[in-house]
């Protein structure tokens, strides 16, 4: 019997399976930018809402970087920052440092959000692209942030709806494949689009609140099976699971071949510190 608590915030399933290497989320990744027919890459819209608060930030925390594609835009954006690109997962930071070796003034660090190693006031650009709906506690997290932040600082923080991909969700239910599919918790309950404004200005002075939807055609069945095999959504025997192969036969066998069109909104954020907040 499945948890009715979402995978991504399962510190088993986050320290574990999902980022123990960085090939499912590269993976998983590369198949929605295939897939992508609407909505701006995130990198460009962080970069461009950053250098609007702050053309020459001198230190920047990319918080829960991941593979490092935001941190590497940041540092070729803003040369003369120092940028420390903050995550839990070993293996992607691996990725990361090596996408940063000809940025000297970056830093990898290995470290909870819930307890960011850099000093109080001490970053003029904290970003955090979709990484809070891995917390339990994801206020927590923007206090974190909020600490870090100089006091003409800048945060952005970039989530999801919670419906994102639900068209994937009824895929797999009228497949058979999770006949409870619909009903599986989201992967982004914790913080997302609806939440995240609520969310932020327990700690933050909210400044922007941008949506943009972003609309994606999985060709074929096969196409979407590509993103499906990474997801920890449904409950799936682990051959199917964890094989885009295997998984797109099952799909065949059950449903007729064809686009699959799914649709995301995504949030981007901007606040600063809360005016004679205690620091």
């Amino acid at each position: 019997m499945r948890s009715t608590a979402s995978p991504f915030t399962d510190p088993a399933q986050v320290r574990g399976p999902l980022y123990a290497t960085a090939t499912r989320i590269a993976s998983r990744t590369s198949a929605l930018h295939r897939a992508r027919v609407a909505g701006r890459h995130a990198a460009e819209v962080i970069l461009e809402l950053a250098a609007e608060a702050d053309p020459e930030p001198a230190v920047i925390a990319d918080i829960g970087c991941g593979r490092g594609t935001t941190t590497l835009a940041l540092a070729k954006r803003f040369p003369a920052a120092r940028i420390a690109a903050v995550d839990l997962s070993a293996s992607l930071l691996t990725v990361t440092r090596d996408r940063l070796s000809g940025s000297p003034a970056s830093a990898a660090v290995r470290a909870d959000f819930h307890r960011i190693p850099l000093a109080d006031e001490s970053c003029s650009l904290m970003v955090a692209a979709f990484c809070l709906y891995h917390s339990a506690t994801p206020a927590s997290a923007v206090a974190e942030i909020a600490r870090c932040l100089t006091r003409d600082g800048t945060a952005i923080i970039a989530v999801k709806s919670a419906d994102s991909y639900r068209e994937l969700d009824r895929l797999m239910a009228a497949s058979g494949l999770d006949p409870a599919g619909e009903s599986r918790p989201s992967l982004y309950q914790a913080a997302h689009s609806g939440n995240i404004t609520a969310l932020a200005t327990t700690m933050l002075n909210v400044r922007q609140v941008i949506h943009e939807t972003h609309r994606f055609t999985f060709p074929t069945l096969t196409d979407a099976a590509e993103y499906l095999a990474t997801s920890p959504k449904y409950d799936l025997p682990p051959a199917r699971a964890g094989s885009p192969d295997t998984l797109a036969a099952a799909l065949r066998e059950r449903l007729p071949d064809g686009p699959v069109q799914v649709t995301s909104i995504v949030t981007y954020l901007v606040a600063g510190p809360k005016a004679g907040a205690s620091r």
